[in-house]
């Protein structure tokens, strides 16, 4: 099984809260990778700074994370899961954040997990394998 990074752990790992190496130790041979929402998200982030100097070391972080991961595309295969997913939470009465939502979908889609440090959407949606950390 792959890894889709949840965007809450690239934070830790930016935030030297986490050691990338420690997470993916004993799973070399899996595929990680990010949803193309996570890129948005981090890039988001970079434009958020509140100083050139946080904005520049968050634009460098970014990019190593852009050139280390692939990004993994919202297409029409992810998009038919995404609508599923929503209608099956509306009917439930659940609500959750859509870029979670598209992170959920994206790994659905692949086959793969989501490794998060924020269980509170991930853990609401049926047939996805979440890892906390």
């Amino acid at each position: 099984m792959g890894v889709i990074l949840d965007t809450s752990v690239l934070i830790l790992v930016e935030r030297r809260s986490l050691e990338m190496h420690r997470l993916a130790a004993g799973r070399e041979s899996e595929p990680f990778g990010i949803a193309a929402i996570t890129a948005a998200e981090l890039l988001h982030g970079v434009h958020r700074a509140d100083s050139e100097k946080r904005r520049l070391a968050r634009e460098a972080f970014v990019e190593k994370a852009l050139s280390l991961f692939p990004v993994y595309p919202f297409d029409l295969n992810v998009g038919r899961i995404y609508a599923r997913i929503w209608a099956d939470l509306a009917r439930r009465g659940t609500r959750i954040e859509a870029h979670d939502l598209m992170i959920a979908s994206t790994a659905i889609c692949l086959g793969f997990s989501v490794v998060t440090a924020d269980l509170r959407d991930f853990g609401r949606i049926r047939g996805l394998s979440v890892e906390r950390l």
